[in-house]
């Protein structure tokens, strides 16, 4: 405790969640009263985000808070600390959980599967253990908050449990949520050095060996990889993303993934003191893997949930390849360096919880007005809903990352950070590095692809369907959601230099180091190291456009006013064009398919000369699951088999199992 005005803005947080709560309880107890769950709870949970958004970003700024609550077991209260990294990923939480509550208020519709009172509940819990994941500060609290938050998505992926292959998706992320809790509770063994204080105050007072601080590392990047989708453990996210309604996919892919990664810089940079190069290279190396794989996979899926469920593993895949190179330049003790990279990371952070969260939202609006989800059967929906088109657009641009919007400056910035790294004193990573950067440039050219595909193939062009004529436009409570992200995107993109002042007391709490007077000393001009390197200045570069768009504009009016004559457009010889002479999203992702063929496993489905309706599909699969996931549900099929042969159903068996294991305890006491 540091004074009583920083104690209440930890209380403050704390009544948010408890709010949130309350909310949830105010749903069970108005079950199936939908108006009052849509048009009361869900807005008043969307102000309790915007508060916490602005309580977080003073706290970012603010000493470090801690609190005890006296809950959960004897002796093993809670512990909570607001630090600045907890602040700033609050501040997402926050910030994405106001626009999508918002949005949710106008999104859900009766007879949805789970009754509206109920599904209010589990979306204000898992807004609840978000954010207390992020506040707590000791291995018991941080656990049963994480299991918390994985139980209440899960029940939120299968609201519409009634489908089959929601119920498969969500025990199938069940099953690698748990997989990954097992791994950060053996890391937070391994962090607690046998002392018996698993606080994470005591954790950081450890001085703990190579050895064990390489295992507390790897558990913990097994641990939080499964929750945050690297590679191979990703296979659970294009599942249950799809499977999950469109307010509850924006939360998870904008705001849960994110607190994988927090989970990942508090062990990397927070609980453990010594880092080693391997480290980063080990999850600079995934991460990019990661990136490209799920590029490559979103540049041919058909299923537009899918498509930016492959998208959001591309990022987060950049993400990890930003912290693995902080830490290679933390091991170095190049602190000013790894706190660009780290820089980088965090402004991908929140510039991909809006702009994904947009998309999502964008892509429920689609489903609820046309009642499809495979891009094969929409387009020219812009005709038909040009408020959603244009929002949608300003998503797509900034998921492309171009200028002027948010994800062009993270991206520039970590692309900014690999090009210094020749200054490492490692000459094998000066040589592979550079390599790397070329990486992400085509990771960045296959996203902006993908995004052209994603917006053009909904759109763009002529409807492939009848019955899209029919499909409707955002409604109000709808579009304030989606254009409070929108704001966030533009926001993200034009004002980077005081983005980047406010993740300064992340890095200087994490590394001792930061960019806050570098960039401040440039003004509007954004240089991460020096103006002579590398500078971007955002709202020059909007002017210019703007101005270059009038001046078209101004120059056709003058010199070719009057002089216009409109005739049809040419036809290639084809003189009626239907939706069924334009590109596909099969086709528009044919060139990736064969470009990039080992990374898939392709089923085919030929027509032949003698079918009535020819038919030609192709099946996109994941290599993941026959190499490791299949042959491990065999393995654990045929012990399941086995273990069953104990249980024979007669009790004379039984009795002989007692005997021989008081024998066999005997036995061992005796020797």
């Amino acid at each position: 405790m540091t004074g009583a005005g920083q104690w209440l803005r930890l209380d403050w947080m704390l009544l948010v969640a408890a709010g949130w709560l309350v909310i949830g309880v105010a749903g069970v107890l108005a079950l199936r009263r939908f108006t009052f769950v849509s048009r009361i709870l869900f807005p008043a949970g969307g102000v309790l985000g915007l508060v916490l958004f602005g309580l977080a970003l003073a706290a970012v700024f603010g000493n470090p808070q801690v609190a005890v609550l006296p809950v959960g077991l004897p002796n093993l209260p809670f512990h909570l600390r607001l630090d600045p990294l907890a602040a700033f990923f609050l501040m997402v939480i926050g910030a994405v959980s106001a626009g999508v509550s918002t949005f949710a208020a106008g999104y859900f519709r009766k007879a949805e599967g789970t009754p509206p009172g109920l599904l209010c509940l589990e979306y204000h819990v898992f807004l609840a253990s978000m954010m207390l994941v992020v506040l707590a500060d000791d291995a018991y609290a941080f656990m049963v908050m994480w299991e918390t938050m994985a139980l209440s998505s899960y029940f939120l992926v299968t609201a519409n449990h009634r489908v089959a292959e929601v119920r498969n998706a969500g025990y199938l992320y069940l099953t690698m949520a748990h997989i990954g809790a097992i791994a950060i509770l053996l890391s937070f063994g391994v962090l607690q050095a046998n002392t018996g204080d698993y606080t994470f105050a005591n954790m950081r007072a450890q001085q703990l060996s190579p050895f064990w601080g390489s295992i507390a590392f790897l558990l913990a990047l097994l641990g939080f990889g499964a929750k945050a989708g690297l590679l191979p453990l990703h296979v659970w996210l294009p599942e249950a993303h799809p499977a999950a309604p469109s307010p509850v996919s924006a939360l998870m892919s904008a705001v849960m993934l994110k607190t994988a990664i927090y989970g990942l810089l508090r062990v990397s940079f927070d609980l453990l003191h010594t880092r080693f190069w391997w480290w980063g290279g080990l999850l600079l190396a995934l991460g990019l893997a990661t990136a490209l794989f799920g590029v490559v996979f979103a540049a041919v899926q058909v299923d537009m949930k899918r498509l930016l469920a492959y998208s959001s593993i591309e990022n987060i895949g950049l993400m990890a390849a930003g912290i693995g190179l902080a830490l290679i330049f933390s091991a170095y003790g190049m602190k000013a360096l790894a706190a660009l990279a780290l820089t980088a990371t965090l402004y991908h952070v929140a510039s991909h919880a809006v702009f994904k969260s947009l998309l999502f939202l964008s892509t429920g609006c689609v489903l609820h007005a046309t009642a499809e989800r495979s891009l094969g059967k929409l387009g020219g929906l812009i005709r038909y809903m040009p408020w959603v088109a244009w929002v949608t657009l300003v998503g797509v641009l900034t998921s492309a990352g171009l200028p002027p919007l948010g994800g062009f400056v993270s991206e520039w910035l970590l692309l900014q950070s690999f090009l210094f790294t020749p200054s490492l004193p490692d000459p094998l990573l000066n040589m592979l590095i550079p390599m790397v950067a070329a990486l992400i440039a085509l990771v960045a050219a296959l996203a902006g692809y993908t995004m052209v595909k994603f917006f053009g193939v909904i759109f763009l062009g002529q409807p492939r369907e009848e019955k899209l004529a029919q499909a409707h436009d955002a409604g109000s409570w709808e579009r304030v959601g989606m254009l409070w992200l929108v704001l966030g995107c533009v926001g993200l993109g034009l004002l980077p230099v005081q983005f980047i002042q406010l993740i300064d007391p992340v890095t200087q709490q994490l590394l001792a180091a930061g960019l806050g007077q570098t960039v401040a000393a440039s003004g509007w001009l954004l240089a991460p190291i020096s103006v002579e390197r590398a500078s971007y200045g955002p709202v020059i570069f909007l002017l210019g456009v703007a101005a270059s768009c009038a001046l078209a504009y101004l120059m056709v009016r003058w010199f070719y006013h009057g002089r216009l004559r409109r005739s049809p457009a040419w036809d290639c010889g084809y003189a009626w064009q239907t939706a069924r002479m334009q590109d596909t999203a099969e086709g528009f992702g044919q060139p990736i398919r064969q470009i990039f063929e080992p990374f898939f496993v392709m089923r085919r489905e030929l027509p032949t000369p003698f079918d009535a309706r020819p038919r030609y599909r192709v099946v996109v699969e994941d290599h993941f699951w026959g190499w490791l996931f299949l042959p491990l549900a065999a393995l654990a099929t045929r012990i399941a088999r086995l273990v069953g042969l104990l249980q024979q159903g007669r009790i004379s068996i039984y009795l002989l199992y007692s005997f021989v294991t008081l024998i066999a305890m005997l036995v061992v006491v005796r020797l």
